[in-house]
């Protein structure tokens, strides 16, 4: 087996700090790569709403835009009263 020799020197230098030899440090991060790539596999599919679901909002494109300015405009009066009136920008 071959091992990029600072990828080596890391897992040795770990092993180090940790009190452990070097073989049950890559025996471990091979139990975790392997338990890792089953997890995946066992975990259930998740749907997700997408655009045009039954179960999501249907807003047109003006409705988007509006409700974005609305926000927006909210957003500027919080900041304007956070500074006593004056340019929120400034």
């Amino acid at each position: 087996m071959r091992i990029d020799d600072a990828l080596l020197n890391e897992a040795k230098a770990y092993a180090a700090r940790n009190g452990r030899s070097l073989t049950s440090v890559m025996e471990d991060a091979l139990r975790q790569l392997l338990n890792r790539s089953t997890e995946t596999v066992d975990r259930p599919r998740v749907e997700l709403p997408v655009s045009g679901a039954v179960a999501g909002p249907k807003l047109t494109w003006a409705e988007i835009k509006e409700l974005m300015e609305a926000d927006f405009v909210e957003h500027q009066l919080a900041k304007m009263a956070q500074c006593g009136g004056r340019d929120a920008d400034a």
